[in-house]
């Protein structure tokens, strides 16, 4: 009985290392693929284990929608000089990503340009070099 026990304990763990390793991995994210919208900040959640940055962007026929791009958590971005006051609410933004691969709008947050600065998600802000 112990040892069915153990080995059911056992198989039940694996399972939930698998399913963190499955939300960790990026794969609902098509690396492939670039995307660049503008719009305007919306919130950005500024949340453990990942920080989501939403984005409400107008569409062509006047309505909007709002896109979550994702990044790492708080501890990241802080490193990275990232601050969530440094996106407030309404701060106008084009940014980059790799789109879901099922066409929801949502996005890997690769990059952003906002006030003439880039900011990556990993390294940081930097001044865009004016255009010659």
């Amino acid at each position: 009985m112990k040892r069915l026990l153990r080995h059911s304990l056992f198989l039940a763990s694996m399972g939930v290392v698998g399913a963190v390793h499955a939300h960790h991995s990026g794969a609902m994210f098509d690396d492939t693929k670039v995307i660049e919208l503008t719009g305007v900040v919306k919130e950005f959640q500024y949340t453990n284990p990942h920080s989501w940055l939403l984005v409400d962007i107008t569409n062509s026929d006047g309505s909007v929608t709002t896109w979550g791009f994702e990044a790492e958590g708080p501890s990241t971005l802080m490193r990275a000089g990232i601050r969530k006051g440094d996106l407030p609410p309404g701060t106008p933004i084009t940014i980059r990503g790799n789109p879901m691969k099922d066409g929801r709008s949502g996005s890997a947050w690769i990059d952003a340009v906002v006030n003439g600065k880039t900011i990556n998600p990993r390294n940081g802000f930097a001044v865009i070099p004016a255009a010659e």
